[in-house]
């Protein structure tokens, strides 16, 4: 009996990746097995990625708030631990927000800690 070996199966498996590989630089996009290490290793960079974005807009917020603080003779340090000592629900992305979009709101808050 002839050895089955499903190349319907086989073959549509490659192409799945082959289309999620279009647009890539010649043969990563176009022969099966560096496609398939591009894939995989764009997999990887996206998992990782995912992380690093939550770090890099802590970070931002960070930069904005201190900016803000400055303007008004303290420190981001001095800032935050006001803040937590004063017990202000808000949080550092909604600090950022009020220190660049409403310099008012922001300036009040401050106020309140001196």
């Amino acid at each position: 009996m002839p050895r089955s070996v499903n190349s319907v199966a086989s073959r549509a498996r490659r192409k799945k990746i082959l289309k999620l590989t279009r647009g890539n630089f010649l043969a990563r996009a176009n022969v099966w097995t560096v496609a398939k290490n591009t894939y995989e290793k764009g997999l990887t960079y996206a998992y990782r990625d995912r992380k690093a974005k939550k770090r890099n807009f802590r970070s931002l917020w960070i930069q904005r708030i201190n900016a803000g603080a400055r303007q008004y003779g303290m420190t981001y340090s001095q800032f935050m631990g006001k803040v937590s000592a004063n017990s202000i629900e808000l949080n550092r992305k909604v600090l950022a927000d009020l220190a660049m979009n409403h310099p008012k709101a922001f300036e009040a808050i401050v106020k309140s800690l001196k």
